[in-house]
């Protein structure tokens, strides 16, 4: 049994990801057709396209169960508009250990919701920096826990309403 998640999509997203789901379950039939010709070519051990369509098919089920599952728990939600606050849907900037120098930009979001073109580093709400951040304020710092158990501090310098 997994843990369910909320995660929190923009409107905009959260059609844009219904869309995906509805493209996917609509090719089924497509895909099942080609497997079915594919299989009639013949012995199925040497048959390349009959296994390139199996594999097609697996990678399409997995990502209707992914968007399936992501959209079910879903929180629909307009993208922030305050500023100097870290909210799911911030660009926020930090730096690190007391030192103003280290610091870093980044989107407080779930990979659904971040650039695509990768201009933006993203950070989850549920990891441990994003959940850290969370509802801070400028200036305001916080500490969170990396994998070998260290505490790192993490001190906030601004956060604007992400806008793609």
């Amino acid at each position: 049994m997994t843990d369910t998640q909320v995660t929190w999509l923009t409107p905009e997203s959260h059609e844009r990801l219904k869309g995906e789901l509805d493209a996917l379950i609509a090719n089924r039939p497509v895909i099942a057709a080609e497997i079915n010709e594919r299989r009639e070519e013949g012995d199925l051990k040497e048959n390349g396209g009959y296994h390139a369509a199996r594999e097609e098919q697996g990678q399409q089920e997995a990502r209707i169960r992914q968007l399936q599952e992501l959209l079910n728990n879903a929180k629909v939600g307009e993208a922030p508009t305050q500023s100097g606050v870290a909210l799911p849907g911030s660009v926020v900037k930090v730096y690190y250990d007391g030192d103003e120098s280290d610091t870093e930009t980044f989107l407080i979001a779930t990979r659904e919701e971040s650039a695509k073109d990768g201009s933006i580093e993203t950070y989850s709400p549920s990891s441990p920096l994003g959940a850290a951040l969370i509802d801070a304020k400028v200036g305001e710092t916080r500490e969170y826990s990396v994998p070998s158990g260290a505490l790192v501090k993490v001190t906030l310098v601004s956060a604007e309403p992400y806008h793609s």
